[in-house]
């Protein structure tokens, strides 16, 4: 991936909003003693200048208050969780990432912890009868029961990044960095059909050729079945693993695309560009930043299109491509963001800050966490945001900002959390391990 390019500050002056403004306090207490590393000082702590000191919320800039919570609009309601064609990265194709499960009250403790080969960076998927899948750098997906046992595992040919995706049917879609789409028969794993993605040589190992065709962002499922992935571009495949049409570029695509109820498609690339396609494939615009898309786009109720930059911003994108507005934050923005019921958007940056952000793009505060956040937030039914950070902790955080509370997990986590009906949560972490937390779980 090439670095980020520096951002120019005279660029788009009086559309960017810089969070400035005092600091805060989070509820938990700092850690004792030295420190040389976050995970030593706990949870809801950071390790500053070899001390430990709280995690910060820093507000932004005075404003009105935040409108009450309305009802949540947009194409895609929410049913329970495991409910079939559903259950994908960001959870709906126009990746709200609203979940419709509550998060819990109290720190969650754990419940099982299922360990793969190498560290699972994939996002897990929730399958209706209680099924969790996710994929590892071991190059294997899982099928897991809820109890934590494994039910099957699939072999692919390189490592599994991305978050598996559940068709209407029970058909599980999973990408590769072998170049290749797979889907699964959710009882046993066998496959259905394997669609090569892109036109790369060789399919697997590092460098430029061998991974531009990747498939290490999760699928996501369309209104009407359709499936899509990044890799050489963006391509759209039908359930049966026919392939309708191919977006190709020059550059690898490792954001998950976004689809809208119209059926529009929207996604970024490492060509520094977000591109918005016609259902059929072709493009109805892009919009050129100054640093690659990794970020995953969100698509609001209004159809602005919320997405981060490695040149350390979140975009507002209007329908047309325009830009309405930027936040600049400190460092590269690759977490995908959410939307919260009232319109507020959450996203984490390199900065080690989780960022809410009014739809007018004026910041509501900053969670500082431990370390740098890449995982994708999730909003619960309550309006808590979980979230992940590389200081080895999941975080819940009211709407506010506060800290509910946080989890060590023993690893970065860089993926995004599931949320059971139950009130376990899934999340995966660099320790090789696939966690279960619930409250009151007794430890394993």
């Amino acid at each position: 991936m090439r670095p980020a390019s520096p951002l120019l500050a005279s660029t788009l002056a009086g559309a960017l909003v810089l969070a400035l403004g005092g600091c805060g306090c989070a509820t938990a207490p700092p850690g004792r003693g030295g420190c040389a590393t976050a995970a030593q000082c706990g949870a809801g702590a950071t390790c500053e200048r070899g001390a430990c000191v709280p995690a910060r919320l820093a507000r932004g800039p005075a404003s009105a208050p935040a409108p009450a919570p309305a009802p949540a609009s947009g194409p895609a309601s929410l049913p329970r969780a495991g409910a079939p064609g559903r259950w994908m990265f960001r959870l709906t194709p126009d990746h709200a990432a609203r979940s419709p499960e509550r998060a819990p009250r109290t720190a969650p403790r754990p419940l099982w912890a299922f360990r793969t080969g190498q560290a699972v960076y994939s996002s897990p998927a929730l399958g209706a009868d209680g099924a969790i899948y996710v994929g590892s750098h071991d190059r294997q997906v899982y099928a897991l029961r809820p109890d934590g046992t494994q039910r099957w595992a699939f072999a692919t040919k390189d490592l599994v990044f991305g978050s598996p995706a559940i068709a209407a049917d029970g058909t599980v879609y999973v990408g590769s960095d072998d170049d290749t789409l797979y889907a699964l028969d959710p009882g046993t794993g066998a496959p259905r059909w394997a669609t090569r993605i892109g036109v790369c040589s060789p399919q697997s190992g590092v460098g430029p050729s061998a991974s531009r065709c990747d498939v290490d962002a999760g699928p996501t499922v369309g209104p009407d079945g359709t499936i899509y992935v990044g890799g050489d571009g963006v391509t759209a495949v039908a359930p049966d693993g026919t392939v309708r049409w191919r977006f190709p570029l020059t550059v690898h695509v490792a954001s998950t695309p976004a689809v809208d109820s119209a059926g529009a498609v929207y996604f970024g690339a490492q060509d520094r560009a977000v591109y918005a396609l016609n259902p059929d494939g072709t493009k109805r615009w892009d919009y050129r930043a100054l640093g690659d898309i990794d970020s995953s786009p969100a698509v609001g109720a209004d159809g602005t299109v919320y997405v981060g930059s490695d040149d350390k911003r979140l975009l507002a994108l209007s329908r047309e491509g325009a830009l309405r507005w930027a936040v600049v934050t400190q460092g590269e923005v690759r977490s995908s963001p959410a939307l919260g019921a009232d319109g507020t958007i959450y996203v984490g940056s390199y900065d080690r800050g989780l960022y809410a952000v009014r739809p007018d793009g004026s910041v509501k505060w900053i969670f500082h966490a431990g370390d740098r956040i890449h995982s994708s937030p999730v909003v619960a039914a309550d309006g808590a945001i979980l979230f992940g950070s590389q200081d080895d902790h999941l975080y819940c955080l009211e709407p506010d900002g506060r800290l509910r509370w946080a989890v060590d997990v023993g690893g970065d986590v860089d993926g995004s959390p599931a949320l059971g009906p139950d009130g376990t949560i899934y999340v995966g972490a660099d320790d090789h391990r696939l966690h279960a937390l619930k409250p009151g779980a007794r430890r394993p």
